[in-house]
């Protein structure tokens, strides 16, 4: 009997091996559509661990170089940068996504040149009058601000055109499936050379303050920026040819618009809570909480490459009406964001603070920190992409109003919770809206589409 035992579990372990074999061998070398999104997925993923390793040991680097304050005083001005960068283009880095594969539907290729390249004009132009009105307020309205910040914010400005060029050049890599191009420049190159440059820079003796850390982040960012295009340009002359091109920037910020309001919200959900404490307190506390913050959104990670592979497909089927199809990638996606999102959850929580006093001892004292926001994350991780699904699928007005909630809600608890509990309530502020802003798109996904999203809906098919 014990005999039998010991063979049926063999029998069952064997199976198990194989199946995950035809699992992995269908990702490495299969041709299906499934295939090849399964592989983006991957890719996208192993681009973010690599950035994630990249971009821990650089900020170890700069808090260890620069010191608590002066690295916070950084923490909030590369803040700024995020924020402005990221809203410059209007949200034509989301709205290329979801035009592009439409058209490449359609055989459309002159839209698809003009948008390419007109998106990327778009971006430099908003960008540079970006930074031109913030440098005008700073210096009409920055009498408050101490010599040295406005002298490191002034710096960082000069970052903002590049940066809303490499975010839409993101979006153009990912709506055509090309992770590589869209991934590793802005994730992978651009901290390596921000970490190459300060490390020279402490070499040579330079100080460690923000404007340093700025200067190299002015170079590192226009390095990328231009490098990406020039990528860029040689992946669409290969899969488009040279021939016309066709511009429509209206229906370009008809797209983008509503998408705007979500790219801005998505910004304000990952940074309000530095900008409220940089408000109520010291660069030391700002730079302990971005610490413990950004240590445990490595998770996110997961979640944002799936939905970088997934956003094309679920635009593509819904020009082809594919239903079924639409549904069986949501079951995917689903899968692939929260299993993974919950083990990097475990592992990170446990070395928590072993990572943490990597920064320098104080920084331990994030660790609360860590273990309030994981709520948040993981609850966004449950519902899969959803975001993506709904900007793909059309809905992307009611996915504004959900963003917009969600982002109202975590500024009000911010600005309510910080001054009363500091770091504390700036993670239970941001953890609540997250877990909002997941649950409030499922519920839309379920009454537009019919579609449910929550990984208790979709459970694997092994």
């Amino acid at each position: 009997m014990t005999a039998v035992r010991i063979e049926l579990k063999s029998d069952k372990a064997g199976l198990a091996i194989q199946h995950w074999r035809t699992f992995a061998g269908a990702i490495l070398v299969g041709s299906t559509e499934r295939a090849l999104t399964q592989r983006n997925a991957v890719v996208a993923f192993l681009v973010r661990c690599a950035s994630a390793a990249l971009l821990y040991v650089s900020q170890i680097a700069l808090a260890r170089w620069m010191g608590s304050a002066e690295y916070g005083i950084y923490v909030f001005v590369w803040t700024c940068v995020l924020l402005a960068g990221g809203l410059a283009h209007l949200g034509l880095n989301l709205g290329i996504m979801r035009l592009i594969p439409v058209h490449r539907e359609r055989g459309e290729w002159d839209k698809v040149r003009g948008l390419i390249l007109g998106g990327r004009l778009f971006a430099l132009a908003a960008g540079g009058a970006v930074a031109l009105a913030g440098i005008a307020g700073l210096w009409l309205l920055g009498a408050d601000v101490s010599t040295d910040d406005r002298l490191a914010v002034y710096l960082a400005l000069f970052c903002v055109p590049l940066y809303a060029l490499t975010d839409v050049q993101d979006g153009i890599g990912r709506a055509n499936g090309w992770m590589d191009a869209a991934l590793i420049p802005p994730y992978v190159v651009r901290p390596l050379l921000i970490l190459a440059l300060m490390a020279a820079a402490h070499a040579a003796g330079l100080p460690m303050i923000a404007q340093t850390a700025a200067g190299a982040a002015i170079a590192a960012t226009w390095a990328t920026g231009v490098g990406q295009a020039l990528w860029i340009n040689a992946r669409a002359r290969h899969a488009f040819g040279l021939g016309g091109r066709s511009y429509a920037p209206r229906l370009w910020l008809a797209s983008s618009l509503p998408l705007l309001a979500i790219s801005g919200c998505e910004i304000l959900l990952q940074n309000t809570d530095i900008l409220v404490l940089s408000r109520f307190t010291t660069p030391t506390d700002v730079a302990i909480y971005f610490a413990a913050g950004k240590t445990m959104s490595l998770i996110m990670f997961v979640h944002y490459a799936v939905g970088s592979a997934m956003a094309n497909k679920f635009a593509s089927l819904k020009v082809q009406g594919n239903e079924a199809g639409l549904a069986a990638c949501v079951r995917d996606a689903v899968n692939w964001t929260f299993w993974p999102s919950l083990a990097a959850a475990l592992l990170i929580l446990s070395l928590g603070r072993p990572l943490l006093w990597l920064f320098g001892p104080q920084y331990v004292a994030g660790f609360p920190v860590m273990a309030i926001l994981v709520v948040g994350f993981l609850a966004r991780s449950a519902m899969g992409p959803a975001e993506f699904l709904l900007n793909m699928q059309g809905e992307q007005w009611r996915c504004a109003a959900v963003m917009l909630t969600a982002a109202a809600l975590d500024i009000a608890l911010n600005l309510i919770l910080v001054p009363l509990y500091g770091l504390t309530g700036a993670a239970v502020a941001t953890a609540v809206a997250l877990t909002a802003a997941a649950m409030l798109n499922a519920a839309v996904a379920k009454a537009r589409l019919g579609l449910d999203v929550a990984i208790w809906r979709n459970w694997p098919n092994l």
